[in-house]
């Protein structure tokens, strides 16, 4: 570790909070403002948008952006993370709400804050007992598919919006099948607003990469509704939005209600700790900065215990508000207490001409909002890449669309799981031949690949254990079978076994039974000293013997060929 890095880790021990900003770089205070300034003027549209998402009012979205954005930047390690509303989250809160209470109403609102409230404590505990690494157990082949099942179910749940329809039927088919059959009733005013907003926010995307256009859409859309008075043309606007700093206090809900949100605030849990874990990863490795995801938990549980004490709905580290802050130069967690300085100031002086948004606009930016989460790129290069791993997306995506977005977290993480197991249970072998420039060579595991005269070297690629000992027997056995020449010593290659359990060492004797009624030695190669240490406990030191585990491959041979009775000259 360099001087400046260790004065760093220094500097961060002695100072408790503030992580993501210092040591504050002076030359950077000036970019990483400016880069807060550009969050707030794209993303303020769209944590307003989220809003319809979940059934909340319109000032709930801005609240998203204030106190929990400055809880994260004082407790987080992240100099990058941005925590905010989040479109997933989002989806996942209101598909289990809506059933327990009306949208909008202030009971739906005390149930969303709850939902922040009680993800919080679940990370909060996470954090307790060193949960962090379970963000890893979510694959990215999965959340690639949930995310894109998302962004299907957000763009086309907002058709109706977009046309100006009321909202009907049940579930997003229901809701499609509704809008479909009411097409004549197209409010055409409402649906012009929305193709206009887009075709701004589409263009500035074209014009620069996260140009402001949802604002200055947004900005126009309220011009002209004020100015035409298009309520009174049929267009729905937001109306009227209460102005002022958020109120602090618990939710008024009852010990009751925490079992009627607890598997959603699971959901939000998963995602929040993958996504946001995945995202400062991301930016610490391109940065090469250091990040505590531990640490982060913190900062997480702090920021939804902020969101749930302010009257908003759960916060989630998000990647595409992250992305806006470090195109924009921001480089710590100073731009991210400059977006709530602007936030604050909307909330004090600005709130009134959000009254006259009209709801299609939203409904509009909510749809490129979904949009952007369909992931095709990274579906194609899974595609590409991973046959089996694109069948994981899909099923997870459909899962998500059909079925329910809480359905569709729950098999993210069992196929993600389930990914894992199988890697282990059923992992990579190989025979080690010699090349002909002396290196040696990983081979298909078939009968008759000899390193050498004699000698047969098996390859494991996994620690063993119950589930997969059974299959490395059945694969050892098989490359024994219709020999065409002798083999005297079996040699398994362990530099990818670090341990092995009850079953598996009573398998390992089993072999090497097997091996010894065939005048075959069973050799382990490449042993490090864990290993050792529990082929000792297991007894299989012993059984197999110390003289024939070895360091290295180079050993295993030489003694190999100082056999005697492999080579009676010596």
């Amino acid at each position: 570790m360099s001087a400046s890095q260790e004065k760093i880790v220094s500097d961060r021990r002695r100072m408790p909070l503030f992580h993501g900003i210092f040591p504050l770089d002076q030359s950077r205070i000036w970019a990483d403002l400016a880069a807060g300034m550009t969050l707030a003027a794209v993303g303020i549209p769209e944590v307003m948008g989220y809003t319809k998402i979940i059934e909340t009012p319109v000032i709930t979205g801005l609240y998203t952006m204030f106190l929990p954005i400055v809880a994260f930047a004082i407790i987080g390690s992240s100099r990058h993370l941005v925590v905010a509303a989040d479109s997933a989250t989002a989806v996942i809160v209101a598909t289990a709400l809506t059933s327990l209470a009306a949208p909008y109403s202030p009971r739906y609102v005390a149930l969303t804050a709850l939902v922040a409230l009680t993800a919080g404590a679940m990370l909060l505990l996470a954090r307790l007992l060193r949960l962090g690494f379970l963000a890893d157990f979510l694959s990215r082949t999965v959340l690639v598919g949930f995310l894109t099942g998302v962004g299907i179910q957000v763009a086309l749940g907002e058709l109706n919006g977009i046309l100006g329809l009321e909202k009907g039927g049940h579930g997003l088919l229901g809701n499609l099948f509704f809008t479909f059959q009411h097409l004549a009733e197209t409010h055409w005013l409402s649906a012009v607003i929305s193709l206009c907003v887009m075709a701004v926010i589409v263009g500035g995307n074209r014009i620069a990469d996260h140009f402001p256009g949802a604002l200055l859409a947004v900005v126009a859309a309220i011009a002209a509704s004020f100015a035409f008075h298009l309520e009174k043309s049929g267009v729905k606007i937001v109306g009227e939005v209460p102005g002022g700093l958020p109120h602090l206090g618990l939710p008024v809900v009852s010990w009751n209600d925490l079992p009627l949100v607890l598997s959603v605030s699971v959901s939000c849990f998963i995602v929040i700790l993958a996504q946001s874990a995945a995202t400062s990863r991301a930016y610490a490795l391109r940065y090469r900065d250091r990040f505590d995801e531990n640490r982060d938990l913190v900062g997480l549980a702090l920021a939804n215990a902020a969101a749930g004490c302010s009257g908003t709905f759960v916060v989630n580290g998000s990647p595409t508000k992250t992305a806006i802050v470090d195109t924009a130069g921001g480089r710590s967690q100073l731009s991210h207490l400059a977006t709530a300085a602007v936030v604050l100031l909307v909330l004090l002086f600005l709130t009134g001409p959000l009254t006259y948004i009209p709801n299609p606009a939203l409904s509009a930016i909510v749809f490129l909002i979904g949009v952007k989460l369909i992931d095709y790129r990274g579906l194609s290069e899974i595609f590409k890449k991973s046959q089996e791993e694109f069948r994981l997306a899909i099923v997870t995506t459909a899962t998500v669309v059909f079925i329910g977005v809480e359905e569709g977290i729950l098999l993210a993480v069992v196929l993600s799981l389930l990914q894992h197991v199988h890697h282990g249970y059923r992992p990579h072998t190989a025979v080690l031949v010699r090349h002909p420039d002396d290196h040696w060579w990983m081979d298909k595991p078939v009968p008759g690949k000899l390193a050498e005269p004699g000698v047969m070297i098996y390859w494991f690629g996994a620690d063993l254990y119950y589930a997969n000992a059974n299959y490395f027997a059945e694969r050892a056995r098989a490359l024994l079978v219709d020999l065409e020449s002798p083999v005297h010593w079996f040699v398994l290659d362990a530099g990818a076994i670090t341990a092995i359990d009850y079953s598996a060492g009573s398998t390992l004797k089993e072999l090497h039974q097997d091996l010894a009624a065939k005048d075959i030695c069973l050799v382990l190669a490449h042993v490090n000293a864990e290993l050792r240490t529990q082929l000792d406990r297991h007894g299989l030191t012993e059984i197999i013997g110390v003289n024939r585990l070895f360091d290295t491959l180079r050993e295993c041979l030489a003694s190999y060929h100082g056999d005697p009775k492999i080579n009676p000259k010596i």
